[in-house]
């Protein structure tokens, strides 16, 4: 890669960000196009975000991307969304443009695309558990409502979050059921077992040392689990679930999309995706 005066700059923030796999695809769809472009990585605290993203402008960036825990903070924060944010509740894509930060969501687009990509699988009639009601939970949850989940559990932390959730969801797809559940773990059993598809969205399962908040006995055969967790090839949430019997996958597929969706929306153009899925291999399996 020859950096130059020229060259266009591209970010990922988040924080913590020494997780994050984004460079390793970007840039590889970057040099396979031969686009005289970069993408870096930035560790940015919450409340900075809204001072940090005018001033990134000023430098030049044409775009960034916003990982745990800023998403939310950038849809209360961006005076100018995308419909795909609006509906979503959140953002993980700024498009820097000469009117000023315009908000995207590419979340629920790649969740969906990587679900029948991996398990030749859409919501449309299924039972669905999320847990974890975050950014990229709340558009997970939002876009399998929409696309005709009959069933849609919702499950986090903080229970008011879930709740609050579900009454919004439960205006925008008013043909689906939607059930918050308590913070209590015999509750998340429960709800997983009767699930046909079920979406680890919490970010417990990133440090080598973290439990999986459900163990083999909340799974079945006949399950499929994903977990939006990407940089490990098996987290500890799907280890259980595989050992529950359930077939599993990690983020990696939704990463990928949801990036390059993000690519097409400053770029203007289609990345190279071969070329990205083969970084991110790499990064992960090898």
């Amino acid at each position: 890669m020859n950096l130059s005066g020229h060259t266009q700059h591209y970010a990922v923030l988040g924080h913590p960000i020494g997780h994050t796999l984004s460079p390793v695809m970007h840039n590889a769809s970057f040099r396979s196009l031969d686009l005289d472009a970069v993408y870096l990585a930035f560790d940015v605290a919450p409340e900075r975000l809204m001072t940090t993203l005018p001033v990134m402008a000023d430098m030049g960036f044409l775009g960034v991307n916003l990982t745990v825990p800023l998403k939310e903070v950038a849809f209360r924060g961006l005076p100018n969304l995308d419909e795909s944010a609006r509906m979503l509740g959140s953002v993980n894509t700024v498009e820097f443009t000469p009117q000023g930060l315009k908000g995207h969501s590419t979340d629920g687009q790649g969740f969906l695309l990587a679900l029948r990509e991996t398990f030749s699988l859409r919501p449309k009639g299924l039972s669905v558990f999320v847990l974890g009601c975050g950014g990229a939970g709340r558009a997970v949850a939002i876009a399998c409502a929409r696309e005709g989940a009959t069933r849609l559990i919702l499950a986090d932390a903080d229970a008011t979050r879930a709740r609050m959730l579900a009454d919004e969801i439960a205006a925008l797809a008013p043909k689906s059921r939607i059930e918050p559940t308590e913070a209590d773990p015999a509750a998340w059993r429960r709800a997983c077992s009767r699930a046909d598809l079920i979406v680890h969205a919490t970010p417990v399962g990133m440090k080598p040392d973290d439990n999986a908040l459900l163990g083999p006995e909340a799974f079945r055969k006949g399950q499929r689990v994903y977990d939006l967790i990407y940089m490990v090839p098996e987290t500890v949430f799907m280890k259980a679930a595989r050992e529950g019997g359930a077939e599993t996958a990690n983020g990696l597929g939704m990463l990928l999309h949801q990036g390059a969706f993000s690519f097409t929306i400053w770029t203007g153009q289609a990345p190279d995706i071969s070329a990205m899925r083969r970084a991110l291999e790499k990064a992960v399996y090898t």
